[in-house]
């Protein structure tokens, strides 16, 4: 398809609301997912840290005792 302006790029012939409306909502759909994935591994590593300084302290009372 061959354009003549820009205008008639992003009309994409009478779809481009559709067109352009898909991609902003694939673009937000992406985003989130990466954020949600990275609030994940912020929380994952959290409780690790918490676990692992637990473990470390009961040995660390195990071998006092």
């Amino acid at each position: 398809m061959i354009w003549a302006s820009w205008s008639d790029f992003f009309d994409m012939g009478g779809y481009g609301f559709y067109v352009w409306g898909s991609y902003i909502v694939s673009v937000i759909c992406i985003i989130g997912e990466v954020m949600l994935v990275l609030k994940r591994k912020r929380t994952l590593l959290k409780h690790l840290s918490l676990i692992h300084e637990a473990t470390k302290e009961e040995k660390i009372n195990e071998t006092t005792s």
